[in-house]
């Protein structure tokens, strides 16, 4: 049976240890050559970032996150064998393990680290669909010829590279098409190589439980369990035209997913779906001034976000989170794109005042969705505000200042609140 050795990349017929060097660090399958779709996934990438950046920290359960009042970003897995997950309130986790050391996310680190692992992937293939900064799919279709190893020796080298050249570890899951890749990567995380063959999809999926989806999330697995499908094997059960009537575009994907099958290609460009920003408060708030700031920046972060891609949105949202944990989203279409602050401001602020007097608040955001290109965007204005046409003059200049003297150069007054 083909075997690799994934600390010196030797390739051998199956044995408990390489050869080679004598590690015990391989992986063995019928089908280890023949695959070529794989999914790398970071180890708690912000966590050993950080822990690579402070030795101190090595040993120590830690915690991604934004101090007692926000979530968890992420936790090494000392903390997560605790029970801390990931967007998990800070409160609770802290309960699950109080010695934690908190440390807040920094973002351009963990992006620069993110930069150097995806020109490491595009040394292996133009075909890299990112999922985050942490995690992508690779096909590797067609590149044994080019680099002269097939891609299970390819991806074993990437993350031994990760590993000396930046410190950090990933998990490969290598299989036959994206739904199985994924799953395979999740397997035997940290440090893991799974593989997950043609010949043996359906005796592998047939007792796994259909959380196991990617996407299946609280209220999808609640509408399935409520229809007695709990497992792979249960949705084999339905005919795809039943999963359908019942569950719509999602029923038609579960009852192909059920048979291991996955067309979806590995997409280089897929598209942005979405723009968001949001922020946890230190205290709940009612404060109206606040608020307003703060849908003010957020407008203004996510507007930012959209003109840096030169992208826009049809679709603003809001989103409230109330002390007791409940959320509130209201969102709304507008009749042409937009990318503009100004917009998404005032169309964010009339959502805030439709819902009324439900707070206090420990959270909100402002978003932008149902994107395309700016093209087209902000051309007819508001025949209803005269003036909008002048903001966005005014919009369009600062942002020519800003660029060039720095993001604090102009400041509305709102933004001060």
């Amino acid at each position: 049976m083909p075997s690799l050795c994934r600390d010196c990349l030797s390739e051998f017929q199956n044995a408990p240890r390489c050869p080679t060097c004598r590690s015990p660090r391989i992986v063995t399958h019928d089908e280890l050559f023949d695959l070529s779709i794989a999914h790398m996934d970071c180890d708690a990438f912000y966590a050993s970032v950080e822990k690579r950046d402070n030795p101190e920290l090595e040993g120590k359960p830690l915690i991604i996150g934004g101090g007692r009042r926000g979530v968890v970003s992420t936790a090494c897995y000392i903390a997560r064998i605790r029970g801390v997950r990931s967007a998990m309130p800070m409160f609770q986790a802290l309960k699950l393990c109080p010695d934690a050391v908190i440390v807040p996310p920094r973002m351009q680190a963990y992006a620069d680290v993110s930069r150097a692992i995806r020109a490491m992937m595009e040394d292996l293939t133009p075909a890299i669909e990112p999922l985050s900064l942490d995690e992508a799919f690779l096909d590797l279709t067609g590149t044994k010829r080019l680099h002269g190893a097939p891609p299970a020796v390819m991806m074993a080298r990437l993350v031994k590279r990760m590993r000396d050249e930046l410190g950090v570890t990933g998990s490969v899951g290598l299989s036959h098409n994206k739904f199985l890749a994924k799953v395979a990567s999740d397997l035997e995380k940290p440090h893991g190589f799974s593989v997950i063959g043609k010949a043996e999809t359906a005796e592998f999926l047939h007792d796994k439980p259909v959380r196991l989806i990617w996407g299946v999330g609280h209220a999808a697995q609640s509408a399935l369990d409520s229809a007695g499908i709990r497992t792979f094997s249960d949705l084999l059960r339905w005919e795809q035209e039943d999963l359908t009537a019942r569950f719509g575009s999602m029923g038609y994907r579960l009852w192909h997913l059920a048979r291991g099958q996955d067309k979806r290609r590995v997409s280089r460009d897929e598209p942005m779906k979405s723009i968001s920003h949001e922020t946890t408060f230190g205290e709940d708030t009612s404060d109206p001034a606040l608020l307003d700031g703060h849908i003010w920046r957020l407008s203004e972060k996510v507007a930012d976000r959209a003109k840096a891609k030169d992208i826009a949105g049809r679709v603003v949202t809001l989103k409230l989170k109330r002390a007791n944990h409940t959320t509130l989203t209201r969102r709304v279409s507008l009749r042409e794109p937009t990318q503009m602050a100004d917009t998404v401001y005032r169309t964010s602020r009339a959502l805030f005042d439709q819902v009324g007097d439900e707070g206090p608040y420990r959270l909100i955001g402002c978003g932008l969705s149902d994107l395309c290109k700016a093209d087209g965007a902000d051309i007819s204005g508001d025949l209803l505000d005269p003036e909008a046409s002048q903001r966005s003059a005014a919009e369009r200049a600062t942002d020519q200042i800003r660029a060039r003297f720095g993001n604090d150069a102009i400041l509305k007054g709102r933004a001060l609140r």
